[in-house]
């Protein structure tokens, strides 16, 4: 985590470009070199903006700090982080090349509004809102603090999406990732169920998920000379999709958070028979499992017949790392607690409902005396006293300041519109407390 850490702290020019820009020249790099933290290829040479990446860091940043390690050292450290927060708030209407760094599902190199990064997004947010870095020995300087409306917009893309991953792609399985572990984003369970059952149904073969249809990573026919697509080769890729034997992983770990104790079963049985033994003995998991090239046209014609092989890494430390945090779980050794500190596991659990209160407050006494002629009695703004009374862009300029950071040239968050939830809360800013009325009638905004 600290290694990320510094990989992405030296490239802090760019996250401050893009939390202008949202342009994919200007965010970090996705993949970095393991001993010096440089990047390895250049900006436009890789499909580089990954806001799930980011985002899944974020996630992991808050629950092990939760877990009592500690990660961040110094405030600089609290500044790039909080501006790493205002990096993916804006990921429900940012395109990228998601999960899987190709982009759409012609992979010409083409962003789309992706619900893994959404999701995911979603749920960093949520597990850093006014989360100190310093645990137990933090202060208010060390606390992350995160815009309500900003969650909600997310939540509110994320529903709309679901089942669906993307325009281009009707269903993947990398949303496995977004309804269970590690993100757990979507509160209603019958969105839960539905998302797990399309890619059950539509993606799930004798060796795993293939990612998403007509996906022609490492398949027989596709070409490994071009970084892109013909636009009209996915024709090619249908039912020849390489399956990952990642995503039962997946789906172990979800039937251990939820109780279901058949799927854990169903699951680690058929996991089971695509291990394959490595020299120790240990049993490994591969990358994926591919139609043989002499083959091809009998899988077409009758799909999930044809014995596959296994290609690509072995073991693929992605599935690895899950296939081992399972079979901990599934035999004692670790509680769901202990890997979800932060208890995101029970965001399908109904909440109380949230009472709206509006409060009236009359702008000079002028305004008081005509309300009173109508029955309606009311304080002016300097009645409340001590409490202040601002308007919107002022929690702007406030929240502006936040991440401020000189040395690193940081500037904060960039001046944007206040949320109605945003100006929905009482401020405690220096032992003064704040109420700040909506953005709607802001005087320099509202058309009367």
């Amino acid at each position: 985590m600290r290694g990320l850490l510094q990989c992405m702290m030296r490239q802090v020019d760019k996250v401050e470009d893009f939390k202008y820009s949202q342009s994919p020249k200007d965010c970090l790099h996705a993949k970095y070199n393991t001993s010096t933290c440089a990047t390895v290829v250049g900006d436009d040479q890789w499909g580089h903006l990954q806001l799930d990446a980011t985002s899944i860091y974020l996630l992991m940043l808050a629950q092990m700090t939760a877990s009592g390690l500690h990660i961040i050292h110094n405030l600089d450290e609290v500044s790039f982080v909080q501006n790493l927060v205002f990096y993916i708030e804006t990921a429900y209407k940012t395109a990228d090349f998601g999960i899987w760094e190709r982009g759409d599902k012609t992979n010409q190199g083409i962003t789309e509004l992706n619900a893994s990064s959404v999701g995911m997004a979603k749920a960093a947010l949520e597990a850093l809102d006014e989360f100190d870095l310093f645990g137990t020995e933090g202060s208010p300087q060390s606390v992350i603090h995160v815009l309500p409306d900003e969650v909600q917009y997310c939540q509110s893309i994320l529903h709309s999406m679901l089942p669906r991953a993307s325009t281009s792609k009707e269903i993947d399985a990398s949303l496995l990732s977004v309804i269970s572990y590690p993100a757990f984003a979507v509160e209603d369970r019958d969105v839960v169920e539905k998302t797990k059952e399309e890619i059950i149904a539509k993606l799930q073969g004798r060796y795993g998920c293939c990612r998403f249809l007509r996906d022609g990573y490492r398949t027989p026919k596709e070409d490994p000379s071009r970084l892109y697509y013909e636009p009209a080769e996915l024709k090619l890729f249908e039912n020849i999709e390489c399956e990952w034997p990642l995503f039962w992983t997946y789906l172990i770990i979800d039937g251990l958070f939820s109780g279901n104790v058949e799927q854990v079963q169903e699951y680690r049985e058929a996991l089971e028979g695509v291990l394959i033994k490595g020299k120790d003995g240990l049993r490994l998991v591969p990358e994926l499992y591919c139609v043989p090239l002499e083959k091809v046209e009998e899988e077409c014609r009758h799909p999930h017949t044809v014995d596959r092989l296994p290609v690509g890494k072995l073991p693929l430390m992605w599935a690895q790392s899950l296939y081992i945090l399972g079979c901990l779980m599934a035999e004692g050794f670790l509680a769901p607690g202990e890997i979800d500190p932060l208890n995101r596991r029970f965001s399908t659990i109904p909440k109380p409902v949230v009472v709206v209160q509006v409060c009236l407050l009359a702008e000079t006494e002028a305004i008081q005396a005509i309300l009173r002629e109508e029955g309606i009695l009311v304080e002016t703004v300097a009645e409340v006293h001590p409490m202040r009374i601002q308007p919107a862009r002022i929690l702007s300029y406030i929240y502006a300041r936040l991440g401020r950071n000189k040395r690193m040239g940081l500037s904060g968050r960039p001046l944007r519109h206040m949320g109605v939830l945003a100006t929905s809360k009482f401020y405690d800013i220096r032992d003064n407390i704040f109420a700040f009325t909506p953005e709607f009638i802001d005087q320099q905004q509202f058309y009367l």
